[in-house]
Order: C-alpha cells, then sequence, then structure tokens
C-alpha cells in the first residue's frame, strides 16, 4: 500500500472510530466535504497543513495518520448517513 493509501485509511478509520461523519470532519478541519472524500478514498494528496488540520479535528497525533494497516483488518463499515431524510 502507497503512503496515499494508507493516510486515506487512517483518515476514514480515525474518523468512523471515532463516530464522526465526513460533514463534520470536514467543518472542523476547514476544508471542503469533497475533499474530504477524496482525502478517504486516496484520490488526492494532501498536504502537511491539511493532515495537521485533519489530525487537529480527529483530536490525534499526526503520526497517528500513518499506522501501518494491518494485514488481516476488516473494511471499514459506512457510518449512518446524516443528512438523508427518512421520509
Amino acid at each position: 500500500m502507497d503512503a496515499k493509501h494508507l493516510v486515506a485509511w487512517n483518515i476514514r478509520r480515525l474518523r468512523v472510530l471515532k463516530g464522526i461523519s465526513q460533514d463534520d470532519l470536514a467543518l472542523s478541519a476547514g476544508i471542503e466535504r469533497s475533499y474530504a472524500g477524496h482525502l478517504e478514498r486516496g484520490t488526492k494528496n494532501p498536504t502537511i497543513v491539511t493532515l495537521e488540520k485533519i489530525a487537529g479535528a480527529l483530536s490525534c497525533e499526526l503520526l497517528e495518520l500513518f499506522v501501518p494497516m494491518p494485514k488481516n483488518s476488516e473494511p471499514l463499515l459506512p457510518l449512518k448517513s446524516g443528512r438523508r431524510s427518512k421520509t
């Protein structure tokens, strides 16, 4: 796994672990929600400044965004949508 996808996996892992929506992460980090989605999918390369903002929004150390992915890790399940109406 390359560094971009490792960071993407860790952003998503930490966000889901803390029960934070992508919208709330983006708002707290001061980035666009669509950009947060790109970062989690590994389709964009964040700057170190952006990674520092994300680490702050996730209340974690920057180094935690580079933790190696365990070999037998389960896929991360999505959080419940908070934007869709259930009517």
